[in-house]
C-alpha cells in the first residue's frame, strides 16, 4: 500500500542514478520513476510507508551532496497522483480543465496532491520537466467551480514554494483540445 511520496531532483544525471540505487538498497521503497528530465538533470520518486521513505530520502539527500536541487516528502499522498506522473489518468467526461505551470518539479508535485485533495476533481496529467526545459505542469479535470477552487488552492501554494509561472481554466474545452490531451 501506497502511504507516501518522495522526490529528489538533481543537476547531476551520473549522481542521481548513484543515489537512487543507495536509496532503495537502504529502505523498503518502490522506484515511481528516475529519469531524466530538462534542462539535463535527473529525478527519483520513491513511494511505499512514511518511515521507509522519509529513511530513503534521508539517504538520497546525503549522497546528492552537491548535486541536490530538491527534495520533498509527502505522507499520506492521495493515490490518484500516481496515475497523473504516468500519464495513464483519462476520465470518461471532461466538462473543464484547470492547467498550473511551475519552474519546480518538487513544488509541482506538492500542488498536485493539494489539489486532488481539496477538492473534486480528476487528475489528467502531471508532467515533470520531460521535454518543458524544466519546468512542470498539473492538468486536471472536474466541474468548473471545482476546477476553480483547485487552481486558487494549487496557485496559492505554487506562489508561497515559489517558482509559480501561470494557471489556466478553460471552462468547456473544445473536442479537439480534448483529443490531444488523451
Amino acid at each position: 500500500m501506497r502511504q507516501a511520496i518522495g522526490m529528489i531532483e538533481f543537476t547531476s544525471i551520473a549522481r542521481g542514478i548513484y543515489t537512487v540505487d543507495q536509496m532503495v538498497k537502504i529502505a523498503h521503497v518502490e522506484i515511481v520513476t528516475a529519469t531524466t528530465t530538462c534542462p539535463g538533470k535527473y529525478i527519483v520518486l520513491v513511494t511505499g510507508d512514511i518511515s521507509a521513505v522519509e529513511s530513503s530520502i534521508e539517504v538520497g539527500e546525503q549522497e546528492a551532496g552537491e548535486y541536490i536541487v530538491d527534495s520533498i516528502i509527502i505522507p499520506n499522498v492521495t493515490p490518484a497522483i500516481f496515475s497523473a506522473i504516468v500519464g495513464a489518468a483519462m476520465p470518461d467526461y471532461i466538462e473543464a480543465v484547470g492547467i498550473i505551470e511551475s519552474f519546480s518539479l518538487s513544488t509541482m508535485v506538492i500542488v498536485a496532491d493539494a489539489v486532488l485533495k481539496a477538492t473534486s476533481v480528476a487528475p489528467l496529467e502531471l508532467r515533470l520537466g520531460h521535454g518543458l526545459g524544466g519546468k512542470a505542469y498539473f492538468s486536471f479535470t472536474g466541474d468548473v467551480a471545482a476546477v476553480q477552487v483547485g487552481i486558487d488552492v494549487g496557485t496559492a501554494l505554487a506562489g508561497e514554494k515559489g517558482l509559480f509561472l501561470n494557471a489556466e481554466v478553460i471552462p468547456s474545452p473544445s473536442e479537439k483540445l480534448i483529443s490531444s490531451l488523451l
